[in-house]
C-alpha cells in the first residue's frame, strides 16, 4: 500500500486531502507543521508528500522540500499553494519539487498528480558495462540484428584503404559509422575531418576542400591548406555527397583516381593520402538516372556501401538508446533519472521520421519537462503523443472497416465493439447504440452474439 503524508496548517484543508487520497486506497498520514512532518518523516519513509507551501512557521513548503531531498530523496514531494507566483513555481521544480499546485485546487486533478507520483517503477537503465561495451567499441549504440550486421561490415571495411559509400535517412548516425571506420581502422592515429557538403556553398566549398593560394580570390590573404591535406594520413568524410554540383563532383573524381589535390589558384598538383569516406540521404543510383550526380563518381565512392537501418527497423535498440539520451541530458542539468515504461510504450509506437537525433532531442524535452524522476507519457513531446493516438485510433478503424466488409459484417463488428467497450452491459450497448433493448437482442440474435450482463 502506497503511503502518503499530507503536510498543511490548515487542519481542514489536512483531514479533506487526506480523506480523497484513502479514498484511493492509500495509507495516509497528516501533519500541521513542518516540525512533526520532519519527524515523521524520521520515523517512516513515504511514497509521497504532499505539502502546503505557506506553513505559517519557521519553515516554509520549499524549506521543508529541500529537507525531504535530504533525508527522504526516494520520497516524491507535491508542493500546493493558495499564492501560486512564477518564482515559487520555479524553485520549486530547481528544488526537485515533482509538481506545483496552486489553490483553490481541482480535486480531480490532484488525484491525476498523485497518481503520477505513485507510479510503479520506472524502466531501469541499463547497465553501464553494456551502454560501454556498444557504445565505446564502435561508437554507436544497439545490440539489434541490423546492428550487429553494421559492426560486421565495419569491422570487414576498416583495416583496408578503400572507399566507403556510408547511406541511410537523416539522423540515424552516418557520421558515427564514418567515425567508427576511422577508429578502427590502421589510421586512427592520424586525423578524421568531416565536412557537410550541403551546408556550404560550391565556391566556399571548393576553396574549404583543396585549400587555396595567396591572392586567388578576395580575402584569401595567405596561402591555405585545405581539409584534404589537413586529413593526411586519416580520413576525410564527405557529409551529404549528393548536394555538390556537377563541377565540384568532377575536381572530386580526380582526386580519388590520382591522389592529388590542387588549391584554388594553383597551377601544381599536390599528393595525398587520404581515405575517403562519403555519406548521403539521397538515392544517389536515382541522382545518377536523373542527371544530378556523375555516375563514375558514384562507382568511385561506393567500393564499399554501407546502410545504417533506420530507428523503426530497430525498435528493441530503442531502451537503450532513450537510457543513453537521458544520461546525455542528465550531464546537462536534467533532473530525471528514468523513464517509465508507459512513456516507452509510447515511444516505441512512435514512426521516428527523424530517427536517433530525433529521440535524443525528445529525450532532453521530456527530461527538462519531467516534473520528478521518471519520465512519464505527459512529458513526452505533443506530437509524439498526438501521432501515436491517431495511429492507435486508425487501428482501431481498421479492425472495423480495413478488409472492405460489407454493411452487414460492418454492423456486426460495430456491436461486438462497443459490447466491449461497455463491458458486456446489455443497457449501456443499447444506449451507445440509441437502440431499445428489444432491437439489441434481435441484432444479437441475427448475428450469432451471446449478450451476457457482466457476472452472469
Amino acid at each position: 500500500m502506497k503511503k502518503i503524508l499530507v503536510i498543511d496548517d490548515d487542519l481542514e484543508t489536512c483531514n479533506f486531502l487526506a480523506e480523497i487520497f484513502s479514498e484511493e486506497g492509500w495509507q495516509v498520514a497528516s501533519s500541521q507543521s513542518a516540525e512533526t512532518a520532519l519527524t515523521a518523516v524520521e520515523r517512516q519513509p513515504f511514497d509521497l508528500i504532499v505539502s502546503d507551501i505557506n506553513l505559517g512557521g519557521r519553515m516554509n513548503g520549499v524549506q521543508l522540500l529541500k529537507e525531504f531531498k535530504k533525508t527522504t530523496p526516494a520520497s516524491e514531494v507535491i508542493l500546493i499553494s493558495g499564492f501560486g507566483t512564477l518564482e515559487t513555481a520555479v524553485e520549486a521544480v530547481r528544488e526537485g519539487a515533482f509538481d506545483y499546485i496552486s489553490k483553490p485546487f481541482n480535486v480531480n486533478a490532484v488525484i491525476a498528480t498523485a497518481r503520477r507520483a505513485l507510479k510503479g517503477r520506472a524502466v531501469e537503465e541499463p547497465e553501464e558495462v553494456l551502454l560501454k561495451e556498444y557504445s565505446e567499441a564502435s561508437g554507436i549504440i544497439g545490440h539489434s540484428p541490423p546492428m550487429i550486421d553494421l559492426y560486421k561490415e565495419i569491422a570487414l571495411v576498416a583495416p583496408s584503404r578503400s572507399t566507403v559509400l556510408v547511406t541511410g535517412e537523416s539522423g540515424v548516425g552516418k557520421e558515427l559509422v564514418a567515425r567508427a571506420i576511422h577508429r578502427n581502422s590502421p589510421r586512427a592515429a592520424a586525423a578524421f575531418i568531416a565536412i557537410n557538403c550541403g551546408a556550404i556553398t560550391e565556391s566556399l566549398l571548393e576553396a574549404e576542400l583543396f585549400g587555396h593560394v595567396k591572392g586567388s580570390f578576395t580575402g584569401a590573404v595567405a596561402d591555405k591548406h585545405g581539409m584534404f591535406e589537413e586529413a593526411g594520413g586519416g580520413t576525410i568524410l564527405l557529409d551529404e555527397i549528393g548536394e555538390t554540383s556537377l563541377a565540384l563532383q568532377v575536381k572530386l573524381l580526380r582526386v580519388l583516381q590520382e591522389n592529388e589535390i590542387r588549391r584554388v589558384g594553383s597551377p601544381r598538383s599536390v599528393a595525398i593520402d587520404v581515405r575517403v569516406v562519403a555519406a548521403t540521404n539521397r538515392d544517389l543510383e536515382r541522382e545518377v538516372r536523373e542527371g544530378r550526380f556523375r555516375e563514375d563518381l558514384f562507382y568511385r565512392l561506393s567500393v564499399v556501401t554501407l546502410r545504417v537501418p533506420p530507428l523503426r527497423e530497430r525498435a528493441e535498440d530503442l531502451p537503450l538508446l532513450a537510457s543513453h539520451a537521458l544520461k546525455q541530458a542528465r550531464r546537462a542539468g536534467a533532473r530525471a533519472t528514468t523513464i517509465s515504461e508507459e512513456a516507452l510504450a509510447v515511444l516505441n509506437h512512435y514512426e521516428w521520421p527523424g530517427n536517433v537525433r530525433e529521440l535524443e532531442n525528445t529525450i532532453e524535452h521530456a527530461a527538462l519537462y519531467a516534473r520528478g524522476s521518471v519520465i512519464t507519457p505527459e512529458d513526452l513531446p505533443e506530437k509524439i503523443r498526438r501521432q501515436v493516438q491517431s495511429a492507435e485510433s486508425t487501428n482501431k478503424l481498421q479492425t472495423l472497416y480495413g478488409d472492405l466488409p460489407t454493411l452487414e459484417e460492418l454492423e456486426r463488428r460495430y456491436l461486438l465493439h462497443v459490447l466491449q467497450a461497455v463491458g458486456g452491459s446489455r443497457t449501456r450497448a443499447a444506449e451507445v447504440l440509441a437502440i431499445d433493448r428489444r432491437t439489441l437482442y434481435r441484432m444479437a440474435e441475427r448475428y450469432g452474439i451471446n449478450l451476457k450482463e457482466p457476472g452472469e
